[in-house]
């Protein structure tokens, strides 16, 4: 691991980061394309141009501002502030995509800035007939720019700031003071353009890489005297004042100069200008500005990257995280960043990258705009912004950025989603599991859920027998060796309810039990997502277990809807725990919970196929709720092409009046359950017992679910669990509440 040396910085104010930002936002575009862009849109639409953009960048030099009164911001700016607030492998994957864009859009400004030498070339070439190239001018100054901050560093590149942007401003004041020139009669139309204009977003993505500087300043952090008090101060101001900018310049380029005059002249700002040259001076002043803006952030990103070790090789990292002097110049990070801007540059066009970047920076800012929503909704007591945006105006950004990255290039948006992808992918090889951004995401659950658990639980009202819906606890001491309750939870709670897997630790509450409860509770845990079980896992620790059941049946619903049944479970080579069972569905009881006790075997619902539920004479209650129960199992994938038959066994002058109320009951019930599988059992207990009236006709069924009555089974000590020997899988049901199938008959 790369020592994390804590760099001094230059101990700048506020000035260098407006500076930066503002400088970037006046750049090369609003010279060369807003005229343009008023040409094909009208004023009215590139005012909605600005507006949409703005919507992006506001919001992001917002959550910028917020996040960075709450973390101490330390070098790096932007991937700082996603990396600490997502985790390293995603602030990496971001922060490497920001780097090559900072870094590549040096090189775009620089050939930017040599396009405001081509009057004079051309001046040049008419009075010595010597045709000069742009590269010409390109190449030599971008060499000149690299050593002289490779040699001074930042502070000449502040000071550098200082002058451009005093000439950009003389450039824009002599812009805004000129008049039409002589022969342009202008009325001005809101909606005036020209004839088969680009599309609206065809311009809008030419004109939006103009709004993008704001966060130029953000990138000197680490030299920042008070960052949570500079980057709030410097990118919102920056970002309003780019703003005004931009809509005097439309409002003056529209009441100068017809869209005719600004479709075919990119330099038409000459002509209303007071003195006509200073418009490439200044396109020559702001493109330089912005390189200077670009050139200061992107080593300081990739220095910042380095010294958290997101590269993949050691060395690479120790290399490029080392700085030169007691500022920590990134004087290695400015090297390797020299050698892609003269990559770049050498090239001579970067429309291709230049789009690419742009998306990079949508990625961005709708990153940052992401985390300052989902910081709002996780309720972290350690996010403690002094400066706070609003949650509704970072999702309108973070929103925003994703749908624009289409609508201006589905190729390059799907481009930089798989770039940014494979980013990811090569940085997670290898590392460790990161909690950044989970963990941001489980506070964000939890307030979700907190809040719709208190709202349900007000609104609640009594649950009325026609619209219940279950909501198990499972209690098992045999949680991993008999998985058959488990499976019946999760059958039960698959859709229609909800399920809590508690298991037992007997004894007293102390370090031996509690290590035991966490072990198993990690092994249920991952069986839970093995499994796929939509259910709650959980661990108890109590001396009995029946005071193991009086706690739980005390529990709050887990799902924020009240728990209402209890499922006990015995092997039925095993029924020393029946005396157990018998006392916790006493306790249920007690509390009117639904009680089910399933007698589990080595054959684990067989082939899941058949489903038999017996009906007696003392089934009146429990009828409903063993049907529904049926019903809903049957509905599991795993159960899927399964039958329920029903066996109704009464005394024979009694049979064919109960048949038509259970056919009458199914069928108002909706329960798919056919006639034909509705079995007449005639039963004379004089003759016959219960007991072989079952075998006879259960013996292959995978599950049987068959009533039973509590005071009974305590008077017989649970003598009806051990009976119906050819029985594998078997499921005793107790209803505690009134459960309706349909509105009409119950």
């Amino acid at each position: 691991m790369t020592p994390r040396t804590k760099p001094r910085g230059h101990g700048f104010g506020t000035s260098p980061v407006f500076l930066a930002a503002i400088s970037t936002i006046l750049g090369a575009i609003l010279f060369l394309s807003f005229g343009y862009a008023v040409a094909h849109t009208g004023p009215f639409g590139v005012l909605l141009v600005i507006l949409i953009g703005h919507a992006i960048t506001i919001p992001t030099a917002l959550a910028i501002a917020e996040i960075a009164t709450n973390l101490k911001v330390e070098g790096g700016g932007e991937y700082f502030i996603i990396s600490r607030s997502f985790g390293h492998m995603i602030g990496g994957t971001i922060g490497i995509s920001l780097y090559f864009s900072q870094a590549i859009s040096v090189a775009f400004y620089m050939i930017a800035f040599s396009e405001a030498f081509r009057p004079l070339l051309s001046w040049i070439q008419t009075k010595t007939g010597i045709a000069g190239q742009t590269w010409m001018i390109c190449i030599p100054a971008t060499v000149l720019l690299l050593l002289l901050i490779l040699k001074k560093g930042a502070n000449i590149g502040v000071s550098a700031l200082w002058v451009v942007v005093t000439t950009l401003g003389i450039s824009l004041a002599a812009f805004f003071l000129g008049k039409s020139p002589s022969g342009e009669a202008v009325t001005f139309d809101f909606f005036a353009k020209i004839q088969d204009p680009d599309s609206f977003f065809k311009v809008f993505a030419i004109v939006f890489p103009a709004f993008t500087g704001m966060t130029a300043g953000v990138g000197l952090s680490g030299d920042l005297k008070n960052p949570r008090k500079s980057i709030p101060l410097g990118t919102l101001s920056a970002t309003l004042t780019g703003m005004v900018v931009y809509v005097l310049v439309v409002i003056k380029l529209s009441s100068s100069l017809r869209p005719e005059t600004l479709a075919t002249d990119q330099f038409a700002m000459s002509r209303i200008a007071l003195w006509g040259p200073i418009i490439p001076i200044g396109l020559a002043a702001a493109t330089l500005s912005s390189a200077i803006g670009s050139i200061l952030i992107a080593p300081r990103t990739m220095q910042a990257m380095a010294r958290d070790s997101i590269f993949p090789v050691a060395s690479l990292n120790t290399f490029l995280c080392k700085g030169k002097g007691s500022a920590n110049e990134p004087f290695n990070a400015m090297l390797v960043t020299s050698m892609i801007v003269l990559t770049f540059v050498s090239f001579g066009s970067v429309d291709f990258v230049a789009q690419v970047i742009s998306m990079f920076f949508m990625i961005t800012y709708g990153s940052l705009c992401l985390v300052s929503f989902l910081e709002h909704f996780a309720g972290n007591p350690s996010y403690r912004p002094t400066f706070r945006s609003r949650w509704y105006i970072s999702l309108v950004g973070a929103v925003a950025c994703f749908i624009m990255m289409f609508q201006m290039s589905p190729l390059y948006a799907i481009l930089a989603i798989l770039a940014i992808s494979l980013i990811y992918i090569s940085l997670k090889r290898g590392r460790e599991k990161e909690y950044g951004l989970s963990a941001m995401i489980k506070g964000v659950i939890f307030q979700l859920t907190r809040s719709l658990r208190v709202l349900v639980q007000r609104k609640q009202e009594v649950e009325s027998g026609i619209s219940w819906r279950p909501s198990f606890i499972a209690v098992s001491t045999s949680s991993l060796t008999r998985l058959a309750p488990f499976d019946l939870l999760r059958w039960i709670s698959h859709y229609y309810g909800f399920g809590t897997y508690i298991h037992y630790v007997k004894g007293l509450l102390n370090e031996t039990t509690q290590q035991e409860s966490k072990q198993k509770l990690e092994q249920l845990i991952q069986l839970s997502a093995s499994s796929r079980a939509g259910i709650y896992v959980d661990t108890i620790i109590s001396p009995s277990f029946k005071t193991a059941v009086a706690q739980i049946v005390q529990l709050p619903g887990i799902s924020g809807m009240e728990n209402n049944s209890m499922l006990f479970e015995f092997h039925e080579d095993d029924t020393k725990e029946i005396a157990d069972i018998i006392e916790g569905c006493h306790l249920s009881s007690i509390v009117d919970y639904n009680i089910c006790v399933l007698r589990s075997s080595e054959r684990h619902f067989g082939y899941r196929k058949k489903i038999h539920i017996w009906l007696t004479p003392g089934d009146y209650r429990n009828a409903n709720l063993m049907i529904l129960l049926g019903y809903i199992i049957i509905g599991h994938p795993e159960w899927r092409g399964g039958e329920i038959e029903l066996f109704a066994a009464f005394e024979s002058h009694k049979l064919d009046n109960q048949v038509k109320q259970l056919n009458r009951l199914i069928d108002q019930g909706r329960i798919p359950i056919s006639q034909k599988n509705v079995q007449k059992i005639p039963w004379d207990k004089k003759v016959r017992t219960y007991e072989n009236l079952v075998c006879e006709n259960s013996e292959n069924a995978d599950l049987v679910i068959m009533g039973f009555s509590l005071d009974k089974l305590t008077q017989e000590s649970g003598e009806f669990f051990k009976r119906f020997p050819n029985i594998k899988d078997l499921l005793f049901v107790k209803a505690g509440q009134k459960i309706m199938i349909s509105e009409t008959t119950d």
